[in-house]
């Protein structure tokens, strides 16, 4: 192989290599499809792109739909919203969504939606196609006692100039159940509730559940109402075993109490039998002394036992006569 064709084939690789180098990092086929589409870039906007670490596709691609929509869209614009995190794509989606339904969004509202965490496109969706949202079962407890199971349907529409900063969901659910709560808590009887169910729906419509959230109630339907236990029976059971189990503590008390003043009165008498065991056996020493010292004679002392045997024998006499008429 001579000089010059080795030349040329080095030329020839050198060139493959800028080649791919250069459409690596300019993106010529998106330019390409952009020009096609009758959107103007230049090259060098491309270039400024890769150099700020922007994706090329995904400024170019949405700008591409926003103008075949006839939405005056910028690529500063589109840029600026990349680089702060947001959803490009989805927010050119949004934009055109709300021109079909004739909705009025500006696309720094638009932004701000997506950039607040809110799907954008969703909300615009909804705005033309109110969404349905179910609550769980609410129980509440008529002033008869009857609990009554209620299961609404809650119908609501987008609010997109209260979707930064309104309140979500669960707000309109935990609102929703407060409302029947409080309406079955009023009615006198849960039959009011049964009969008239739309009474739950028309008193929690007038109290404006929506303010400060980011949707708009259309309707709220009833979808099922149960009855259940009835509470107020169950709590006088309560009541009543409860009662129960205190007079059963009293009564217990107060038997505890007489036991123990029955034991005491028994150890009372104890102690007055110990003592006239005592007195008695001192007795015939005290007799004995007195006949030492004199005090008393010994035909005293014989008289005092013909007395005491005398008592005796009338107290055998008296159990014998209790016994026989027993």
């Amino acid at each position: 192989m001579d000089s010059a064709t080795l030349s040329m084939l080095v030329i020839a690789v050198v060139a493959v290599i800028g080649l791919s180098v250069l459409f690596t990092f300019v993106p010529v086929m998106l330019w390409i499809s952009a020009m096609a589409s009758g959107v103007y870039v230049g090259l060098t906007t491309l270039i400024g792109m890769r150099l700020r670490r922007i994706t090329p596709s995904r400024i170019i691609n949405p700008l591409i739909k926003a103008r075949k929509a006839g939405l005056d869209v910028t690529i500063e614009q589109l840029e600026t919203h990349y680089l702060a995190g947001g959803n490009v794509d989805r927010v050119v989606d949004a934009l055109i969504a709300a021109q079909r339904a004739d909705i009025d969004l500006m696309f720094e509202r638009a932004a701000a939606i997506d950039l607040a965490g809110r799907d954008v496109l969703e909300a615009v969706q909804m705005s033309v196609n109110p969404k349905v949202i179910e609550t769980p079962v609410v129980s509440a407890v008529a002033k008869d006692g009857i609990e009554v199971k209620v299961v609404a349907r809650v119908t609501v529409r987008a609010n997109i100039d209260r979707l930064v900063g309104g309140a979500g969901e669960e707000t309109i659910i935990a609102r929703v159940g407060e409302g029947i709560v409080t309406t079955n808590g009023s009615a006198s009887s849960h039959k009011e509730v049964l009969e008239n169910p739309d009474l739950i729906s028309n008193t929690v419509l007038k109290k404006g559940l929506d303010a400060g959230t980011a949707f708009e109630i259309l309707s709220i339907d009833i979808a099922d109402v149960d009855v259940g236990k009835n509470i107020g029976a169950q709590l006088q059971m309560d009541q009543a075993e409860a009662d129960k189990n205190i007079a059963q503590a009293k009564a217990e008390e107060r038997r505890a109490m007489a036991v123990a003043k029955e034991q005491e009165m028994r150890a009372h008498v104890e102690e007055m039998r110990a003592k006239v065991v005592e007195a008695e056996a001192m007795v015939p020493q005290a007799i004995a002394e007195a006949l030492r010292s004199g005090k008393l004679g010994v035909m005293d002392y014989y008289h005092m036992q013909n007395i005491m045997a005398d008592t005796d024998m009338r107290k055998t006499i008296s159990r014998s006569d209790e016994e026989e008429e027993q």
